[in-house]
């Protein structure tokens, strides 16, 4: 059994969808905390310009609050009504976007419009874009799972609920997980490599390969799920 354990993002890029088909449960660690100008409430998309930001307002953060306390910004409650006006003016003459953005545009009206927690909206966008990218990992929450002790040990008793031999990380842990500590408790490291992933046609040169998983979708469509692995 295969693990892997992240925080939530906004529409990733397709590096987090190779991770999340890699695994047998993939867990969305949002008990930890928030922090500002990352990628739990923001991604890149493609402009003829190059990449821009796209951004889900928040409410203003402590220092110490949570990726799942975060709220939704109550001043600006149409963002999803926004971030469609902006994916249909960057998109429109992709190939898939007549097939594509209609789909999108459900999700974002019908499944987020009444969402108060950003959460709860990348959990669902996360769920759905695996769905279209056939991906059948069990997602799962990290407030489903009994989690206690330091940093490392939360990780390894999750990974033991789920009786993993395998936890799956990011290159980022690298400079604190602890291995040897894993090793004690049966449970094998590896770390995901993001490097070699095929390039497409996207609209507009040159090719930028951290963007959103939506430009892939938009540009490759049904075929979007041969360019997730290497």
């Amino acid at each position: 059994m295969r693990v892997a354990i992240s925080q939530s993002n906004y529409i990733p890029w397709r590096g987090y969808f190779d991770m999340i088909d890699s695994v047998d449960y993939f867990v969305l660690y949002d008990s930890v905390q928030y922090t500002k100008g990352d990628w739990r409430n923001r991604n890149i998309i493609k402009t003829p310009q190059g990449g821009d930001w796209i951004t889900i307002p928040v409410e203003n953060q402590s220092l110490t609050q949570l990726i799942d306390e975060t709220q939704i910004s109550r001043t600006k409650s149409n963002w999803n009504i926004k971030h469609l006006k902006i994916l249909r003016q960057n998109y429109s003459k992709s190939k898939y976007f007549n097939s594509v953005f209609p789909w999108l545009e459900n999700i974002y009206l019908n499944k987020l419009n009444e969402l108060t927690k950003l959460t709860d909206i990348n959990e669902i966008l996360i769920k759905e874009i695996c769905t279209y990218l056939k991906i059948t990992t069990k997602i799962l929450r990290d407030r489903d799972l009994l989690i206690e002790g330091d940093r490392n040990e939360k990780l390894i008793n999750i990974c033991k609920q789920l009786n993993a031999k395998v936890y799956l990380s990011g290159p980022a842990a690298k400079i604190y997980l602890n291995e040897e500590l894993f090793l004690t408790h049966g449970i094998g490291v590896e770390w995901m490599s993001y490097n070699g992933y095929k390039e497409y046609d996207q609209l507009y040169d040159p090719f930028l390969p951290s963007v959103t998983v939506l430009d892939l979708l938009f540009n490759l469509g049904e075929n979007s799920h041969l360019y997730i692995g290497k």
